[in-house]
């Protein structure tokens, strides 16, 4: 045995005789083989022929190669404490877990009296904080979800973004923070992730080892395991504000204006076909919730989502949300077919989360055949490209239509497309509120009613002075507005003076 194995060796026997005393203490190992030896074998000099250097004594310290001693690392006491008191945890209340008869609050109210006693019964010296502290986590691993529950309860959280068990980045106000918080073990995050899908439905394992979802609130949630993930599972929690944002929310966070509420307040009223446009993470959803709540409260409202999340606070709704397909395969129902069932439904409105896919091609059929005031959103950055992006989702629907029909559609269906962005400062803003005027050739036209003003600069913190301004033109819907009886003040489309008119 070489003496490298000879030391690793003593370490671990050393390590096996660790008593039951104080864990969080340094534990000095007994001498190991080549300590306790005055003499061991000579190195060889390393040249041909060379003669032995006579007999000296070596310690640790001597080799340079050998790693620190695994013993003489501190034990983290309280972790341990930790995982004895949820095993006893579990050992005590295993079968009420899956009771469906007991809510939420009297399982935490249980867990809690029973984590009591089982850290009296530990007879560990702890302060208060520490206690508390020790209940939290524990109760927080065993009914919560880990080290994200601590962050979930956070009001100044907006985003969860978990790369991989030891590191979790949050977003809050626009900017991105890591986190201390960590997950003991992959197994552990594992085990949160499939606590979350399952209680919406939903699976994850080696055969579908990504998945959306959703939590309690409605916060989205997007999960990614190995071997897709390679550095470990990837978990993103989007979270929804447990009170709905309203349209005073986001004149007070300079998102729109006053004048551009009032707009849009109308443009819902008069039953326009509104498309949200805006990269990920910008607030379509947050926005397209505020839209919707100008819709009359006697209209009825069928949502489609692939993960329902929005916050409709209407009474007279239908929320349907699509489905995966099952183990075998089998099972799928999607968003085009929930969009063609809802046309049988008879809605007032209908609000499709996000189109993605083939189904705009249905969506905009559906807006073009009397479902007028039909709200949704889509991935693009300007207003031009939410159209050409349009076009390309509806070729995605399988039909061999000519370019020209499709923007004839568009044209046709869609009257208002908003964009909102994420600036660099980290706020939300609309910069674009457009029109969609029509054809002209092959071309769809389009007319800015409001844009965001970048010529305002930044402050001395980065911040954006700016906000959106009319551009003096009359969108062509204000005559639907007079035809309907709905009225706007003339200064919303006012636009603002020059610098020079100013002074």
């Amino acid at each position: 045995m070489k003496l490298s194995e000879r030391l690793h060796a003593a370490e671990d026997i050393a390590e096996a005789s660790l008593g039951p005393g104080d864990p969080s203490t340094l534990f000095t190992p007994k001498p190991t083989f080549a300590e306790s030896t005055q003499q061991v074998r000579p190195l060889p000099t390393g040249k041909p022929g060379g003669v032995a250097k006579p007999h000296t004594s070596v310690k640790l310290s001597d080799l340079p190669e050998s790693p620190k001693p695994r013993a003489q690392q501190p034990v983290d006491a309280f972790a341990a404490l930790k995982r004895r008191a949820a095993t006893a945890l579990f050992e005590r209340l295993g079968a009420r877990f899956n009771d469906s008869s007991v809510s939420e609050h009297e399982l935490r109210s249980t867990a809690r009296e029973e984590l009591t006693r089982i850290i009296d019964a530990e007879q560990v010296p702890l302060s208060a904080d520490e206690r508390s502290r020790l209940v939290a986590d524990v109760a927080d691993d065993v009914l919560g979800y880990g080290p994200l529950q601590r962050l979930l309860d956070d009001p100044e959280v907006t985003e969860i973004m978990v790369n991989r068990m030891d590191q979790i980045y949050v977003e809050r106000k626009g900017k991105l923070t890591l986190t201390d918080s960590g997950f003991s073990s992959e197994d552990h995050l594992r085990r949160v992730i499939e606590r979350i899908v399952s209680k919406v439905g939903r699976r994850i394992d080696e055969s579908s080892p990504l998945v959306d979802a959703r939590l309690e609130d409605g916060s989205r949630v997007n999960a990614v395991i190995p071997p897709l993930a390679v550095g470990g599972s990837s978990l993103t929690i989007r979270k929804f504000s447990k009170i709905p944002l309203t349209i005073r929310n986001l004149i007070d966070f300079g998102t729109l204006t006053p004048e551009m509420a009032e707009l849009l307040n109308a443009c819902v009223k008069a039953k326009l076909n509104i498309i949200v446009s805006g990269g990920t993470g910008t607030g379509k959803t947050t926005l397209l919730n505020v839209l919707s709540s100008f819709i009359p409260e006697d209209n009825r409202i069928v949502t489609i989502e692939d993960a329902v999340e929005l916050q409709i606070q209407q009474q007279h709704v239908v929320r349907l949300e699509s489905r995966p397909p099952n183990t075998e395969g089998k099972g799928e129902v999607t968003i085009r077919e929930l969009l063609r069932n809802s046309l049988r439904m008879r809605p007032d409105r209908i609000v499709v989360g996000e189109v993605r896919g083939g189904e705009s091609l249905d969506m905009l059929q559906a807006m073009n055949t009397g479902h007028d005031g039909s709200l949704s959103t889509v991935h693009s950055n300007s207003p031009r490209d939410a159209v050409a992006r349009l076009e390309t989702l509806v070729l995605m629907a399988g039909m061999d239509l000519p370019l020209r029909a499709i923007r004839e559609q568009i044209a046709s269906a869609v009257n208002l497309i908003i964009q909102i962005s994420r600036l660099r400062d980290g706020t939300r803003r609309i910069t674009h509120v457009t029109e969609v005027q029509g054809m002209e050739g092959d071309i769809v036209t389009l007319q800015d009613a409001f844009v965001f003003d970048y010529s305002a600069g930044v402050d001395n913190h980065g911040m954006f002075l700016g906000r959106p301004v009319p551009t003096g033109i009359r969108p062509r819907f204000i005559d639907r507005f007079d035809d309907l009886g709905i009225r706007v003040s003339p200064g919303v489309f006012a636009a603002p003076l020059a610098p020079a008119a100013r002074t």
